[in-house]
């Protein structure tokens, strides 16, 4: 597969060159081509070769907001609700007289940031920044998810103080990567970063804290871990961060478990289940709720099973092909 089709040039003239110094054969080519054909046909792509560009105006409709809302409450994962006062501080009650929203971006913001909430492959290869669609950032989320009477006070690069002046009931934490895509995503401390980790310092230091981290992977948390009353990974939720507060405000229980294994720290890397040294910060399957037992081994049966039908279905795809 071509991935810059901009420039076909390099592609066709290293493959040629591949052939003719014998480390391709033209029996491999004509089978991928044969196979990627099959399927074209198969598909009905040289009879009706472009989209139906009728559907344009219904792309984003609100049938599709509220599928990709669901699939945001569905995959969060809370990793930690610690007791405050004698309770979990999740779910945040809607009602409260004052709400810090802090959030922290390498450029930008994360909390008011669809692009960031998007991240890479989103209108662009490495994504952007801004207002690169439609949706709802987290921060709207909040605003409109609270009470007319709870006040919500936005601070972009809170400094240690901030909190404690504010005299706020809780805050809310939004910290993350900026949007990538391939090598552009390559990172060898895989560390929040820039100001994210001093968000959380001066913020979680002065008044109970929910931490959201938005990122396309786990990144290192275990030391700060300790200053957060509650930490949720939301992944990349994409234009709807009404997804985020649909769960952490309680009208919804988390359902997500963790797809891999969350690391201390990078020196554990690579980390799998199985390995004689797996001490991970937290294990692959984990995932806790908010109103029912904790949830790190329930339905593993099911996704196994599931997961094996994929593969069934894929071997007979290929057969087929």
């Amino acid at each position: 597969m071509v991935m810059v089709p901009y420039n076909l040039t390099y592609y066709i003239s290293d493959l040629t060159q591949l052939v003719n110094e014998g480390y391709i054969s033209m029996n491999r080519i004509d089978d991928a081509v044969t196979r990627i054909l099959r399927v074209k046909f198969m598909m009905g792509l040289f009879e009706k070769p472009f989209a139906d560009l009728s559907y344009i105006n219904y792309l984003g409709a609100e049938e599709h907001k509220i599928l990709a809302r669901e699939a945001v409450r569905k995959s969060l994962v809370l990793l930690k609700n610690g007791e405050v006062t004698g309770q979990p501080l999740l779910p945040l009650n809607k009602t409260v007289s004052k709400i810090i929203v802090a959030e922290i971006i390498v450029a930008g913001s994360h909390a008011y940031d669809i692009g960031r909430q998007c991240g890479g492959w989103t209108i662009t290869w490495q994504g952007s920044n801004g207002t690169t669609t439609t949706g709802t950032s987290v921060l709207q989320a909040i605003k409109s998810t609270v009470s007319p009477n709870s006040q919500v006070v936005y601070e972009a690069y809170p400094q240690q103080g901030f909190a404690a002046s504010q005299g706020a009931d809780f805050a809310i934490v939004v910290v993350g990567e900026p949007p990538y895509a391939e090598t552009q995503g390559d990172n060898l401390d895989l560390t929040i970063p820039e100001s994210g980790i001093p968000t959380i310092q001066n913020i979680c230091a002065e008044v109970k804290c929910l931490v959201v981290l938005i990122s396309g992977r786990p990144l290192v948390v275990e030391p700060y871990i300790p200053l957060m009353d509650a930490f949720v990974a939301a992944w990349l939720p994409g234009s709807e961060g009404t997804g985020v507060t649909d769960v952490i405000f309680g009208d919804y229980d988390f359902q997500g478990t963790l797809a891999r294994t969350w690391f201390k720290n990078v020196e554990q890397l690579p980390m799998n289940v199985g390995d004689n040294n797996y001490d991970p910060l937290f294990p692959f399957e984990f995932g806790l709720k908010m109103y029912t037992a904790s949830s790190s081994g329930s339905g593993r049966l099911q996704r196994r099973l599931l997961g094996m039908c994929y593969w069934l279905l894929l071997l007979a795809v290929q057969i087929i092909i």
